[in-house]
């Protein structure tokens, strides 16, 4: 301890950092790198295996329903006219001609266009295999930005044996290069986690996605972080983990982490006391808005409250959807083809338009973009476009009847049998087992959230709250803590984390938001988020790499033998003790 309160945190970091590697999964990014960097790499979640399966599918998980009922369409509308009614601009259905609103036009030449600039200059990727040897696969190589066609379409009978020994496919591509691959070639995407739990179901299965992880954080630590197989022993691996999360999912990321990866050994963190770590906080109620699901949690001294735990199912790429359907109903979207489930580019896209221009602000919010067309046998286009209302997919957050979300199958129920908890003792949770179901197959204690309606609830975990806003999530959260010193507290500590704690003027909207959310009986009136000292997008991983570095004692490490041979099981010395027992020394060291 008189070290720590004498080493300067930076050279803390650098000597204990050097061998600690943090991976922040999520449900469209994943945050890796060592936590001795100051950033981690950012890469997208997602891996496109070759495939030649007739008839063949761009996306994997092809079952999702993105048809949007007649009873959701009415509601979604309704909600753009309270939206509408907030920030003075015209109802969905009036005339834009007509509105004596002044129009704000976006600077062409602003953060958009710099986006726009390196869209313009988008080629597919190269799914070849190159061999310097072979004319034939040079020349493929080097004409990234012609959409290639199939090789049955492009060669003729006698040579086909031939160019089929030159040019070979690359088996996985992965990351955003896995997004740009042109639609006519014969691969597969697959996103092996969506909306917060692994993306399993009948069309994807359980084996299948645990060996996309696997695939994707081996290419990610050869390929960025150059760590071969030969020397991962010598480095420890931490897991920060999304509050949406269960047991089972836990328990094969690190199997995976340990066995497959060949990590030495591994602890887990949860996202929202990363995130407070990350900023060094020691109370906060953490909101998280990721790609596909938002989660709040409150924190008081550097320990989690379960409690308190919200989760919501939508997030940033909502507000993508919601940013194309809005332009389509005002109709300024170009007149092309943008599907954002079967074209992952299309989706790429969007998200960075949203990004670029779409901001919180009252009054019309327009602005001059380049929008990009990926049609298949064509080269991608460029169309300069107006795009209007773009504050009001934002405020989606608030009115989540705007953004429709997506409906996908739950994984098999089977596939919960599992009642030990990783995350808190099990002797400390209580639960009423029904005496119909035998105990061997009882879920237990995992933990319920929302995309699940048909699991059971237990008075233990929090209760979903699918079909709130943020701002009322936010209240309730605060609100379930009981104590009144600590609801104040709170309600002045609203850390906003996540890539859409970027949008300009979120910030001022969810103070009035929540501020108007809190029931009038309550002894509140202030409301406060504050201003994230780091990029938000990675202050839970940054979170996790100071846990990690501080946690020297490392008594909640598990080590690669003992998960491999016997597992950590209930009554083991070394069963993992969760984030949420801290202790506050690490917490008092980080604000000293």
């Amino acid at each position: 301890m008189d070290y720590l309160k004498s080493v300067v945190p930076s050279q803390l970091i650098a000597e204990r950092g050097s061998n600690l590697v943090v991976i922040n999964p999520g449900s469209a990014n994943i945050r890796i790198g060592l936590a001795s960097q100051d950033a981690p790499f950012n890469v997208p979640h997602c891996i496109a295996r070759y495939t030649n399966q007739i008839p063949k599918r761009n996306v994997q998980d092809q079952m999702l329903n993105s048809q949007v009922t007649t009873a959701q369409h009415m509601e979604r509308e309704r909600a753009y006219d309270v939206i509408a009614s907030l920030l003075k601009i015209p109802f969905l259905d009036e005339e834009v001609a007509n509105s004596s609103f002044p129009r704000k036009m976006g600077r062409v030449d602003g953060h958009g266009m710099h986006n726009g600039k390196k869209d313009t200059v988008f080629s597919w990727t190269d799914v070849h295999e190159r061999n310097p040897t072979s004319p034939v696969a040079v020349e493929s190589s080097s004409s990234k930005d012609v959409n290639h066609e199939p090789l049955n379409q492009c060669v003729d009978t006698d040579s086909k044996e031939l160019t089929s020994s030159v040019i070979k496919y690359k088996q996985f591509i992965c990351g955003e290069d896995a997004l740009k691959i042109s639609p006519s070639e014969p691969y597969c995407l697959h996103r092996p986690i969506r909306r917060g739990h692994l993306n399993i179901s009948q069309q994807y299965p359980t084996q299948q996605v645990l060996e996309d992880l696997h695939v994707i954080w081996d290419w990610i630590l050869i390929e960025k972080l150059h760590i071969p197989h030969s020397e991962r022993n010598l480095y420890s691996a931490i897991l920060v983990v999304p509050e949406t999360f269960d047991n089972r999912e836990i328990k094969e990321m690190l199997t995976i982490v340990l066995r497959d990866l060949r990590f030495g050994s591994a602890v887990v963190h949860q996202e929202g006391l990363a995130a407070v770590f990350g900023n060094g906080l020691s109370s906060a109620c953490v909101v998280n808005v990721g790609a596909q699901v938002t989660t709040v949690i409150c924190i008081e001294d550097g320990v989690a409250l379960p409690a308190t735990a919200k989760t919501l199912p939508f997030g940033g790429e909502d507000l993508s959807r919601c940013l194309l359907w809005t332009q389509r109903h005002h109709q300024t979207w170009p007149p092309i083809c943008t599907d954002i489930l079967s074209k992952p580019v299309d989706l790429l896209m969007l998200n960075r338009l949203k990004e670029s221009y779409c901001e919180i602000r009252e009054g019309e919010v327009d602005a001059v973009a380049v929008v990009h067309s990926y049609e298949e046998g064509t080269p991608p286009g460029s169309h300069k476009t107006r795009l209007t209302a773009l504050n009001v997919p934002p405020m989606g957050l608030f009115f989540p009847m705007l953004l429709v979300p997506d409906v996908y199958p739950p994984p098999p129920r089977a596939w919960f049998h599992d009642y030990e908890d990783m995350l808190e003792e099990t002797w400390q949770t209580e639960y009423s087992r029904r005496p119909d179901v035998p105990d061997n197959v009882y879920p237990g204690v995992n933990v319920n959230y929302p995309m699940w309606d048909s699991y059971p609830v237990y008075a233990t975990k929090p209760k979903k709250e699918e079909k709130v806003g943020l701002a009322e999530a936010i209240a309730s959260s605060i609100l379930l803590t009981g104590r009144i010193d600590l609801q104040r507290k709170l309600f002045l500590s609203i850390q906003l984390v996540g890539g859409v704690a970027l949008t300009r003027g979120i910030i001022p909207a969810m103070e009035e938001r929540v501020l108007h959310a809190i029931p009038s009986n309550e002894a509140i009136d202030t409301v406060e988020v504050l201003q994230s000292r780091i990029n938000p997008s990675f202050v839970s991983w940054k979170g996790g790499a100071i846990i990690g570095v501080l946690d020297f004692g490392r008594d909640a490490w598990i080590h690669r033998e003992d998960w491999i041979n016997s597992g950590i099981f209930t009554g083991s010395g070394r069963k993992y003790k969760d984030s949420y027992y801290l202790q506050a020394q690490a917490m008092c060291y980080m604000n000293s």
